[in-house]
C-alpha cells in the first residue's frame, strides 16, 4: 500500500454470500468503496476529510470461496476531488469487478 496504489483482501464467508452461493455484489461494491476512500485518505493534505461522491461498478464475475483482493489506482488526484478505478479479483487472477469511484476532498 502506498499513496499511488492501495491493495486490500477480503474473504469470502457464508454471510457475505447470496441465496445462491455467490458473493454479494453489495459486498463487492462497499469493498470497492473503502479501498479507494483509503486510497484518498492517503492522499488529502493535513486536516482535510473525504465523502464519495460517485460510484460505478461493473460485474464480471461471481465470487465463491477463498479471497477476492482489491487493488485501487489514481486516475485524478486534484485539490477538490479524487477519481480512483478499483480492481476486485479471485485467487486465480480473474476479474469480479471493476470500479470508478469519484471522492470529494472535504476541507
Amino acid at each position: 500500500t502506498s499513496r499511488d496504489r492501495v491493495v486490500a483482501r477480503l474473504t469470502i464467508r457464508d454471510e457475505l454470500r447470496t441465496v445462491g452461493g455467490a458473493l454479494h455484489g453489495g459486498t463487492l461494491m462497499a469493498f470497492a468503496d473503502t479501498i479507494g476512500a483509503v486510497a484518498t485518505v492517503l492522499n488529502l493534505p493535513a486536516g482535510a476529510g473525504t465523502t464519495t461522491l460517485e460510484s460505478k461498478t461493473n460485474f464480471f464475475a461471481a465470487g465463491r470461496s477463498g479471497l477476492v483482493r482489491a487493488e485501487s489506482t489514481p486516475l485524478h488526484r486534484g485539490k477538490r476531488t479524487m477519481v480512483w478505478q478499483t480492481k476486485v479479483t479471485d485467487e486465480s487472477g480473474r476479474m469480479l469487478s471493476l470500479t470508478t469511484q469519484t471522492q470529494m476532498v472535504l476541507t
